[in-house]
């Protein structure tokens, strides 16, 4: 293919035909790991009157998610149409690794990739470009999230101890799976008290039932006791979110 005929195809033929493969040769499960499209906001809400409406437009999604287990993401891959340079799409894939509090970033058009690194303890570079077929394995970019989130050795069992898989496909958003990931972490470091403050609408009970399940299934948690003020959140609570652990 001439440099030209690249720079014709679109992003989504860059991804297919250039980007995936490279992440699939480094070692990454395609069905596992390796994540697209995944919207992290949805964009604004708009008020006018009493009418409101969501913006769809300008809803935040990362092209890669990439994955060391279902639910903990280690990094985040911008694609780019090769019209572009190899980091131009390095600024916007920051602000996703931001919000996922990730410490791996790429970005690419189809020709490399460029990296950027927030973890330099690892001794590899902080900002570096290099080809496609020298994309970093899972378990490299693992040791890295590790060092980030300072998880020990000994702690790594709680902290991948599987999500409740929902038959349905409802898997936790970007902040659900941020407070359960923190607070499993913190519980892995003896810790005693965990506060986590989300507001209304966010799905509170569900982001306490998953980590309830993972602290219950890891052995950690005999009983676990759920407070509520009303007779009826529990009730609801019972047939909805927490009906897995009633079984």
């Amino acid at each position: 293919m001439t440099k030209k005929e690249k720079q014709e195809l679109s992003e989504i033929d860059i991804c297919d035909l250039f980007i995936t493969p490279a992440i699939k040769d480094a070692g990454w499960d395609q069905l596992k790991q390796i994540r697209r499209e995944v919207t992290l906001t949805p964009g604004p809400v708009i008020v006018r009157g009493n009418m409101s409406s969501r913006n769809k437009k300008k809803k935040k999604f990362a092209d890669y998610v990439l994955q060391w287990e279902p639910g903990v993401p280690i990094a985040v891959v911008e694609a780019k149409e090769n019209n572009h340079t190899v980091s131009h799409g390095m600024q916007q894939a920051l602000g996703y690794s931001d919000i996922l509090q990730v410490p791996s970033t790429f970005s690419s058009n189809g020709d490399a990739f460029a990296s950027h690194n927030k973890e330099p303890e690892t001794g590899e570079d902080i900002e570096c470009e290099f080809p496609l077929e020298s994309f970093p394995p899972p378990a490299v970019l693992w040791d890295r999230y590790k060092k980030h989130r300072n998880i020990e050795d000994d702690e790594e069992a709680l902290v991948l101890e599987p999500y409740y898989q929902d038959p349905g496909g409802k898997a936790p958003r970007y902040y659900q799976s941020e407070a359960i990931n923190r607070t499993l972490e913190a519980v892995a470091k003896g810790q005693k008290r965990v506060l986590f403050v989300m507001a209304t609408g966010t799905r509170k009970t569900y982001t306490t039932f998953q980590i309830i399940w993972r602290l219950w299934k890891a052995k950690r948690a005999k009983r676990i006791l759920f407070l509520v003020d009303r007779n009826i959140l529990v009730d609801q609570t019972l047939v909805n979110d927490f009906k897995p652990s009633a079984r």
